[in-house]
């Protein structure tokens, strides 16, 4: 899997770092601190924009009691009850499964 730099991220995305750090802030991105520097998997974005389900399901798994590295690691690992990892599932349109399994691993 391709991580992606804050830097990585303002080109790919055209935008400024501050608009990269709203999109952390305001969940439509989710960040993790690697080796001292904040990454974001690429999995997260398609066709160059925060992949559109991501923002809600992130809301869904806080709102569970994940923190952020829990809801990391939790979208990408296999979801037994998904067959693939919920980034996947994502990905493949499953927004509803993928939330609804969120919801049901509440802390």
């Amino acid at each position: 899997m391709r991580w992606l730099t804050i830097p990585d991220l303002v080109e790919l995305l055209g935008v400024g770092v501050s608009r990269i750090r709203r999109l952390i802030e305001d969940h439509s991105l989710l960040a993790a601190r690697i080796d001292g520097v904040w990454k974001v998997p690429e999995l997260f974005l398609r066709d160059g924009e925060p992949l559109p389900e991501l923002r809600g399901t992130l809301i869904v798994l806080a709102d569970s009691g994940f923190n952020d590295e829990q809801a990391m690691h939790w979208l990408l690992t296999q979801e037994d009850s998904l067959g693939v990892t919920p980034i996947d599932a994502l990905r493949a349109g499953r927004k509803a499964e993928v939330r609804r399994v969120a919801q049901a691993l509440g802390f």
